[in-house]
């Protein structure tokens, strides 16, 4: 393909080209899919419908869910429908699509985090004034800044990733990820999106540092407390935290930041995989449903306990 206006779908890499391999990866999509669905709808009900739930901390979480949900439903169910179909294709719509929504959720989801370790700060370094600083107006602002944010900031992500034209449709991922778009451009416009992928390092080194802060704090003030199950209490809230954010992080920064190849890579899958299917699976687990009033909530959801 010689320019943009030939560009009307993108073909998207294939798990396997055995038919019946397809069909697995079809299945291991629709269970992963299913339990991600289902774990993340647990707790926005459990939040939402249990009165003792309706804290900054829970709002958070639920909001965290809801992100969740958006970002496996932007990828999975058309890599599924892909396999069952025995099909490569996306359209270009369907693509630039793709890209907002996804950038869309996984910034908000970094947002997001980055603003659960304040609420964590703000709780344990300065509990008599919570209330105050982390009321209900106070919340819903942030969550609305966050969303508002991250949509913006995928606009522009999808704005300098398709204003360059394609010399290929071939793209080497099961969905559309914009470093692979990227390669296949053949025009200097690409720079634009390199400009804000440049951007993005600086925004996210700056929330990274001020977590590094924040849980500096954090830890000083959990040392000084005299009850060791106190401590096991509060450490069990942070660390689940810092994981899904260091998995976050990691897996992004290696399908972003590295060099692409020519050729489709296992460890450009691998890192696909991890910061986009991991954490809305992992999230309801080690840091939602480990909790024991939320899984309180959940039970009394299940038996219908009202």
């Amino acid at each position: 393909m010689d320019n943009t206006t030939t560009v009307s779908e993108f073909l998207l890499l294939e798990f396997s080209g055995i038919r019946e391999l397809q069909v697995l990866h079809f299945f291991v999509f629709l269970v992963l899919y299913l339990a991600i669905v289902t774990g993340n709808l647990f707790v926005i009900f459990a939040v939402a419908f249990d009165c003792h739930l309706h804290t900054p901390m829970y709002f958070f979480i639920m909001n965290l869910a809801m992100q969740d949900l958006g970002q496996i439903s932007v990828i999975i169910p058309k890599s599924m429908m892909n396999a069952l179909m025995n099909v490569r294709h996306i359209s270009y719509s369907g693509c630039m699509a793709q890209v907002l929504l996804l950038i869309f959720f996984l910034g908000s989801d970094f947002f997001l985090l980055t603003l659960m370790a304040y609420d964590r700060y703000v709780a344990i370094c300065y509990p008599l004034q919570y209330e105050m600083v982390m009321n209900r107006q106070a919340c819903f602002q942030m969550i609305v800044i966050v969303w508002c944010s991250s949509f913006l900031y995928a606009a522009m992500h999808t704005s300098g990733t398709f204003a360059a034209p394609f010399c290929s449709n071939v793209v080497n991922q099961f969905f559309c990820e914009i470093p692979q778009l990227l390669k296949v451009t053949c025009s200097n416009l690409y720079f634009l999106e390199i400009g804000v992928l440049g951007l993005s390092v600086v925004i996210a080194s700056g929330c990274f540092a001020f977590i590094i802060v924040t849980y500096t704090h954090i830890f000083n003030a959990v040392f000084q407390i005299p009850s060791v199950q106190k401590r096991k209490k509060v450490f069990s809230t942070c660390l689940p935290h810092l994981i899904v954010l260091s998995t976050y992080i990691f897996a992004g920064c290696i399908a972003y930041l590295r060099p692409m190849s020519n050729s489709p890579s296992y460890l450009n899958l691998i890192c696909a995989v991890i910061y986009s299917i991991v954490p809305p699976l992992v999230n309801p687990v080690i840091y939602s449903l480990r909790n024991k009033e939320i899984k309180v909530a959940v039970t009394e959801i299940l038996f219908l306990k009202y």
